[in-house]
């Protein structure tokens, strides 16, 4: 078994403000995301997600999508179209009341969110917000701005082609409820999962991925009967909770935010935030709502179309109430790569959980010659239909150690002398930075029980 290059595993280090900066210039240098449009100076708050920013991404649904359906026969799966007849968004009352109250900084012209001042900066005097005392800049009255996105439909451009871009995931649901429930002979209690993106004109976005105009959701409602909701509220607010603790984020950095008189959206008879620590603050990391029968009541009167329940055991009939999980998906990304992000003496390392890293594990041979690259090439291909497989000859090893580690991979794999006389090789974990000898044979297997 071969050494390190002086391996020292330091202890955790606090928060830093820095830490955001620091980590949109790892997710940058090592492919996780970049600006949009970059080239061309960038499109302010739209993210583009490089090579293991998209595997990353798509474990992280995959992972949603496997709790929330392959593990429950009573969640089903839909893939809503991001266009729909404006007539749901006047229904849902995102045409009437979807806005953000917006000022403007009358010194340097840029647009705010008035109940987010406070938070802001001016670019004139950027160390204090825009407005208050020791910036010259004037505010405008607060007026509301509507968040989606209009677009339209077909040749012209006239009010009866106006559509929107959705704001949610949501309401794809609703208006398929019964398009659902018939085919896939359901009973209440049961819920309908989604991911998808959605688009938001933000007046004020920031702090990375966690707000932007383009996003994606994991959203999923759950239909029950009206005297049920207050206890499936409850089991949907702990079985949401822990699903962040399965893969893999502190339990201290999370808690519950329940929504008082003054936060509480007119549909909704509860909600609750899991929220996250953030270098800059506690934050919303997914909303837990029960939404009472407001969607399917409200979309029922709009279409005339009948969306209530009948149950043939109690022969009632009655307009399901709603119980909501949504998440973000790159909020999750996000909160994913702050809680993984630590600098130690000798590395910096992403603690990301193995069930959603980018890559499982990587190969490297000890040096590039004895037949070691050839043996770690075959090794490569016996892998890479069960893992995601990285492969790396380039530099020391202790250095290419450090690479994975700064980019969260598990587990690396080094072909080494004894390779070649044994038929095994080094097997090295990111945490501990401990090895193991296995068999080139028995490789598979034992990353699968690591794994599992």
């Amino acid at each position: 078994m071969h050494s390190e290059e002086q391996e020292t595993q330091a202890p955790k280090a606090p928060d830093r403000g820095d830490v955001m900066d620091k980590l949109v210039a790892l997710c940058k240098r090592r492919g996780f995301i970049f600006q949009s449009s970059e080239i061309y100076g960038g499109l302010n708050s739209c993210w583009d997600y490089g090579p293991l920013g998209v595997d990353l991404k798509n474990n992280i649904k995959a992972a949603w999508w496997h709790s929330m359906t392959w593990m429950r026969d009573d969640i089903e799966g839909l893939d809503a179209a991001i266009l729909m007849h404006p007539r749901v968004w006047e229904a849902s009352g995102h045409v009437a009341g979807f806005t953000d109250p917006l000022v403007d900084c009358k010194l340097c012209k840029q647009r705010f969110r008035a109940d987010q001042v406070g938070e802001a900066r001016c670019p004139q005097k950027p160390s204090v917000a825009p407005g208050a005392p020791g910036c010259p800049g004037e505010l405008t009255e607060a007026r509301l701005f509507n968040l989606m996105f209009q677009t339209h439909i077909g040749p012209l451009e006239d009010d009866g082609a106006r559509i929107y871009l959705r704001p949610e995931t949501a309401q794809g649901i609703y208006v398929n409820f019964h398009n659902v429930l018939q085919p896939s002979r359901q009973k209440i209690p049961f819920g309908i999962a989604q991911i998808g993106k959605a688009f938001r004109n933000e007046i004020s976005p920031g702090n990375f991925i966690f707000r932007s105009r383009e996003f994606e959701q994991m959203e999923m409602q759950f239909f029950v009967k009206p005297e049920t909701a207050s206890e499936w509220f409850e089991y949907w607010k702990e079985a949401r909770y822990n699903w962040y603790q399965r893969i893999g984020i502190t339990p201290s950095r999370l808690r519950f935010h329940p929504h008082g008189p003054h936060e509480l959206a007119h549909y909704a008879r509860a909600a609750f935030d899991i929220e996250y620590r953030y270098p800059f603050g506690w934050r919303e990391l997914e909303g837990i709502h029960n939404r009472g029968d407001f969607d399917l009541t409200q979309h029922q009167q709009a279409s005339g179309k009948d969306l209530s329940y009948f149950d043939e055991t109690t022969r009632e009939r009655f307009v399901p109430y709603i119980i909501e999980t949504s998440a973000g998906v790159d909020r999750t990304l996000l909160t994913c790569l702050v809680d993984a992000y630590e600098e130690q003496a000798e590395r910096v390392v992403l603690h990301l959980s193995p069930k959603i890293a980018p890559i499982t594990v990587a190969i490297f041979p000890l040096v590039k010659r004895d037949g070691m690259p050839e043996i770690a090439q075959r090794i490569t291909a016996m892998l890479r239909p069960d893992f995601k497989v990285f492969y790396d000859e380039s530099g020391s090893v202790g250095r290419r150690y450090r690479r994975q580690d700064e980019i969260g991979t598990p587990y690396a794999v080094t072909v080494d002398s004894e390779t070649l006389t044994h038929a095994s090789v080094t097997l090295r974990d990111r945490e501990s930075m401990a090895q193991e000898r296995v068999s080139i044979d028995g490789l598979p297997e034992r990353l699968r029980a690591l794994l599992a």
